[in-house]
């Protein structure tokens, strides 16, 4: 899989280039991206996981409400034609001008579910406990739910496809009760919960508004046209799968496995979200994929949330994690979309250097910690983030050597290569139960490696430039790093000073 075009030979990087609440009042959000692109790339940004292109159920939906997936800002449908992010034409010069740019663009794809129906139907339904879907909570009635999708605006361009209730498997709403609840679709052709997901709540097929079957056959036709259809129109070099936990695995991997086949995709890049921090569950859905697609490192998210959050001791960082088990799976991050568990400002650049300069894993910044927003944005963590992207862009290369010693200090060394210098990198928290590194004056210090060959080499503090290290000639140095906080060490020989 490729994590950008060829003609990028240096350290992948990933944005996802949104936030819950994105909005731009002075141009659509796909100009926004687009004038935003040669910076990206100067940042060293080589691919971007752009939000939900499709129709949502209103000019403000963040395209998680799936209404069409066909319609990209095209059709005047829910009483617009731009989707949220702007128009079609807007979409494709944007992800134009990123490839210009050597930057690949992700599409966000919401297959699992459809929200907004144009109109009503009368079926036969089983409602379930909601917390556990496997166990029946009546007999079989007839309710009334919103399940037939029209498009009458789009009129059958692209997909003639008309959705009814014989595509879906669940709905959570009886409009003719007025009552909220988790019904089962049943009667003729329909076949139950799908069997291939998530065994949380017992069988974790439904989500919200109708759940789509992937046993239907006009739903697999659908579906695998679509994919092609998608990535031809607008450019787009792979997908970002939405709550995969609730979609029927097998049928998902022939999916991807379809996609890849046709056209020249072989290396087209996948991520899907599997959420769970527990790193056995995770590990079940992976090797259920072939290695088809990478999965978000859900459970490092977990360690650096909790890191941020209280005593933590940091030579467990990265224990039970997928970038620890499989780190070419794992697509690590510290926050993105719409979280609870957000990791704290204290914490954010240290998460951000264990992301970023590692060499393992492929890393995906947040849009919020970069650019202003009223949601989490910090300036000081943005102006730390843009140093830590340049220093992954120019520096971070070569073999990597741990030195995770210490439960409130750990570091870790880049050896660099024939174009690149490297780097030493120090992380730092206070644990107050034990008072180990209570304090601000406090300082850490950690003796590490870099190399015979850097012997009489300065390493320069990249937060704090007056400081130095010099390397001695047994190619050790010690670095240090206050309390609570980073520091990331960069060559320079006496010729560059």
């Amino acid at each position: 899989m490729s994590l950008g075009p060829d003609l990028n030979s240096g350290n992948a990087l990933m944005i996802q280039f949104f936030t819950w609440d994105s909005f731009r009042p002075d141009m659509s959000w796909w100009k926004h991206f687009e004038s935003e692109v040669p910076r990206l790339a100067e940042l060293g940004v080589t691919q971007v996981w752009l939000p939900p292109p499709n129709k949502a159920t209103s000019n403000v939906g963040q395209g998680y409400d799936a209404y069409d997936l066909w319609d990209l800002g095209e059709f005047h449908q829910k009483g617009t034609t731009s989707t949220r992010w702007g128009s079609k034409e807007e979409l494709l010069s944007a992800i134009s001008n990123a490839k210009l740019h050597g930057i690949d663009v992700l599409i966000d794809a919401v297959l699992n579910h459809k929200v907004g129906a144009d109109r009503t139907e009368t079926f036969k339904a089983i409602p379930v406990h909601n917390t556990n879907r496997l166990k029946e909570a009546g007999p079989a009635r007839e309710i009334e739910g919103w399940t037939a999708f029209d498009f009458v605006a789009r009129g059958g361009k692209y997909s003639e496809l008309r959705w009814t209730q014989e595509h879906f498997t669940g709905i959570d709403w009886d409009h003719r009760s007025q009552k909220r609840e988790v019904y089962k679709l049943v009667g003729k052709g329909h076949k139950g919960w799908s069997t291939n997901v998530d065994e949380e709540l017992g069988n974790y097929d439904y989500l919200l508004g109708a759940d789509v079957d992937f046993r239907h056959p006009d739903v697999r036709r659908d579906m695998f046209e679509w994919s092609d259809w998608i990535l031809q129109t607008t450019g787009g070099a792979g997908f970002r799968l939405d709550a995969i936990k609730h979609m029927d695995r097998k049928f998902l991997l022939q999916w991807i496995k379809q996609t890849r086949r046709r056209g020249d995709r072989s290396r087209a890049f996948m991520v899907a979200e599997y959420w769970s921090a527990e790193l056995a569950r995770v590990l079940t859905w992976v090797h259920a994929f072939q290695g088809q697609t990478s999965f978000f490192d859900v459970p490092l998210h977990g360690n650096l949330h909790r890191a941020s959050k209280g005593p933590f001791d940091l030579r467990r960082i990265l224990d039970n994690t997928l970038l620890k088990t499989r780190p070419n799976d794992a697509v690590t991050f510290q926050i993105g979309q719409s979280l609870e568990s957000w990791v704290e400002a204290s914490f954010k650049l240290q998460a951000y250097a264990l992301i970023l300069l590692r060499g393992e894993g492929h890393p995906c910044v947040f849009y919020g910690d970069l650019y202003p927003n009223g949601e989490c944005y910090n300036e000081a963590t943005a102006q730390g983030l843009r140093r830590l992207m340049h220093t992954r862009k120019n520096s971070a290369y070569g073999p990597l050597h741990d030195y995770f010693d210490l439960p409130t200090c750990i570091g870790f060394v880049r050896m660099g290569d024939a174009s690149h210098g490297g780097c030493a990198v120090l992380i730092s928290k206070s644990n107050q139960e034990t008072g180990d590194g209570d304090g601000p004056s406090n300082s850490n210090s950690i003796r590490m490696k870099v190399g015979e060959h850097r012997a009489g080499t300065e390493y320069i503090a990249l937060f704090e430039p007056h400081k130095r290290v010099a390397i001695g000639a047994d190619g050790w140095g010690t670095f240090t790093c206050d309390a609570n906080s980073l520091e990331v060490w960069i060559p320079h020989t006496p010729a560059e000073q």
